[in-house]
């Protein structure tokens, strides 16, 4: 396909301020409080794993068009960048709960994002173990080398795009902290790939999604 055609701003938007803006728009209004039990937050934690699995879908359609050579590399890049831009800013305090539970969403998508460029950029081994490579990232932690732990993520997510699982028992003992989190943005990468695929067929011309 001619680089010009690649590169051609898609008529689509993939993820827009306003979208995440009715996204905290619901948070603020849920009403979330922190309770003892997953079951007692029930519906009012939803909005927040609604907001990340948002996120994830927008960028996996920004991978299936690059997939197909409908973006390049440059392009797609860019992209995720403007999410990035987006849904990392800094938002206003609303709740001290409501506060917490942002800053974890925020956490956990900065892990996937990293992932989305880290397959992009192609800088991963598809032959990698990913349990190594989750180990590598605690140890990293563990030794206060976040940068270098946020590498060793962003390799497991691009594996996991790539079609590898994350290794549930691993996954199920990680010990509470930033490598954590992170982690869980990829854990919504892997849940959103086995969900429905229409994220693969999308209509360019379609209006974007309303929240």
């Amino acid at each position: 396909m001619p680089e010009h055609a690649m590169n051609q701003v898609p008529p689509y938007e993939f993820y827009t301020q306003k979208r995440w803006e009715n996204w905290l728009g619901r948070a603020r209004e849920s009403g979330f409080q922190i309770k003892e039990s997953e079951e007692e937050a029930g519906k009012e934690s939803a909005v927040f794993v609604n907001m990340v699995d948002d996120v994830i879908l927008a960028c996996l359609k920004v991978i299936a068009r690059f997939e197909k050579d409908l973006l390049a590399k440059e392009k797609a890049l860019k992209i995720l960048e403007e999410i990035r831009d987006i849904v990392l800013s800094e938002v206003d305090p609303i709740t001290e709960d409501i506060d917490l539970m942002i800053d974890s969403v925020q956490t956990s998508l900065m892990g996937a994002l990293v992932a989305f460029e880290c397959y992009v950029m192609g800088d991963y081994e598809e032959e990698s173990n990913i349990e190594e490579l989750i180990k590598a990232a605690i140890d990293a932690e563990a030794s206060d080398n976040l940068e270098l732990a946020l590498d060793y993520t962003a390799q497991c997510g691009a594996i996991v795009l790539k079609g590898q699982n994350l290794p549930e028992e691993v996954m199920a003992e990680l010990p509470y902290g930033i490598v954590a989190e992170w982690l869980d943005g990829i854990d919504s990468i892997s849940a959103a790939m086995v969900g429905s695929d229409s994220y693969k067929e999308f209509d360019e011309d379609d209006e974007e999604d309303t929240v």
